[in-house]
């Protein structure tokens, strides 16, 4: 996936639990950030429908970025006041939230004019969103995304299981182009009965 996504294609990663699918999504991007002389604005959205998993993510992804001089900020509906203020006076690069909250922050004032900057939108999770209310409000969040920075951005969805892999990339991408990449394997099993007497 790393190759696709440095040449700003549209994918979705499909890999067992474990495997590495967000540092495949993240590592690149964090390589175009690094060389981007414009670092004002929230340039990658990482839309997850857990608040546990952003948690759990929030930790891991601060740990790489802060390595690499890239800010990190998590934001959902618990996100207090304070944290809220900062996050529209000193945005960060990466984004952390989930579909209700893109919702909310997109039709704040000050945040909105963060948010044109985004150039990178990661769906993590994806085939919990694809059949649901969420998941077309993502979706609308994300056309109403396009007409407030007057562009498009790169679109990148994760996921463990995946039973049609190209409903999902439409559901991600709608017409635009959409490169799945396949990282299941076959497992195979070696079994022994044993029957001790």
């Amino acid at each position: 996936a790393i190759g696709p996504i440095l040449d700003g294609k549209d994918i979705l990663i499909i890999a067992p639990t474990g495997e590495g699918k967000t540092l495949a999504a993240i590592l690149p991007i964090f390589e175009k950030l690094m060389n981007d002389a414009d670092k004002i604005g929230i340039k990658l959205l990482y839309i997850t429908p857990l608040k546990s998993l952003n948690r759990d993510l929030f930790d891991r992804l601060v740990k790489l970025a802060s390595q690499l001089g890239i800010d990190v900020d998590l934001r959902h509906g618990d996100t207090p006041q304070s944290i809220r203020k900062q996050q529209v006076e000193d945005p960060s690069d990466v984004l952390i939230t989930t579909p209700e909250t893109l919702q909310a922050i997109l039709i704040g004032k000050r945040f909105r004019e963060h948010l044109k900057q985004v150039t990178y939108v990661i769906v993590d999770e994806i085939h919990e969103l694809a059949n649901n209310k969420r998941g077309s409000q993502l979706m609308v969040a994300l056309e109403r995304l396009i007409a407030l920075k007057g562009g498009e951005f790169q679109r990148i969805g994760l996921s463990a299981t995946i039973g049609n892999p190209s409903k999902i990339s439409e559901f991600l991408c709608g017409n635009r182009p959409c490169e799945i990449i396949d990282a299941r394997a076959e497992k195979f099993y070696d079994i022994v009965v044993e029957h001790p007497k």
